[in-house]
């Protein structure tokens, strides 16, 4: 790979949002808000259990790491469509771009607008809530790795569909992480689903860190079972989802599907 160019697109799509403002707001607006709504809730749920802090740490806990894969997710398949907005798709394909090399600019995009998020995030969480993230210690970290390559992997899915189908399915870039998010149980533990569900819920790897999240939080201690299930299942899906993305790509080049869309 170029890291070149892979460093040139990643300052094309980061400069698109330093120099709009719009676009900055929408990056920071929506997690800021989840955060407010979510955080006024814990606390009405606090009072209720009579100041117990467990309401607190679990749903703010679980708002922040889901907003990791969410935006992990979106860095890539925004990126991919701020090209297709701004009519310059064909550019990017026709220049001396390798697929992986798009690829990973487009990861790295979502890395970028996660840190930012995150460090936000947990700012205005223990500035208001008193609630503290790093209570997760290192275990912290691979966590999040988890769910950010989760959300790479969902990125490429929905990239590629809206290569394929063209801009009139592009609302799948925000509607397909959430049907993800009932089964990954981000907001309650996995037993309150129905028996059926939980099957296919333990097949998801953001179940597993969700699960591990709390497990830290109750004072388990390193959740190295359920960091080992999200790296296994992460592999698997990913090489699935990476060879999806290719076939879709070959798929849309051969019948001239890409260059269509970046003429709409």
């Amino acid at each position: 790979m170029n890291w070149s160019v892979i460093l040139g697109l990643v300052l094309r799509y980061t400069y698109i949002i330093r120099r709009s403002v719009p676009r900055m707001i929408e990056m920071l607006f929506w997690p800021m808000l989840d955060l407010l709504v979510w955080g006024f809730l814990t606390i009405y749920l606090q009072k209720l259990n009579h100041g117990t802090p467990s309401a607190v740490t679990f749903l703010l806990g679980a708002m922040i790491f889901w907003d990791v894969l969410f935006r992990s997710q979106q860095g890539m398949t925004v990126s991919f469509l701020e090209d297709v907005w701004t009519r310059n798709i064909i550019n990017v394909f026709v220049a001396p771009v390798r697929v992986r090399e798009f690829l990973t600019a487009t990861a790295l995009v979502g890395l970028i607008k996660v840190g930012i998020i995150i460090v936000l995030l947990t700012v205005v969480a223990w500035w208001l809530y008193g609630f503290n993230l790093t209570v997760l210690g290192w275990g912290l970290i691979p966590l999040f790795v988890n769910l950010m390559v989760m959300g790479w992997g969902i990125g490429m899915v929905t990239t590629a569909l809206i290569m394929r189908f063209g801009q009139a399915v592009e609302m799948l870039a925000w509607a397909i992480p959430f049907l993800f998010q009932p089964l990954s149980a981000v907001f309650y533990p996995v037993s309150v689903l129905p028996p059926w569900l939980q099957a296919v819920a333990w097949g998801l790897p953001s179940t597993h860190v969700f699960e591990g999240m709390r497990s830290v939080l109750a004072g388990g201690g390193f959740p190295s079972g359920y960091l080992l299930w999200a790296m296994g299942l992460n592999a698997v899906f990913l090489a699935a989802e990476t060879w999806f993305f290719m076939w879709m790509y070959q798929s849309t080049r051969e019948k001239g599907y890409l260059a269509k869309l970046g003429t709409q």
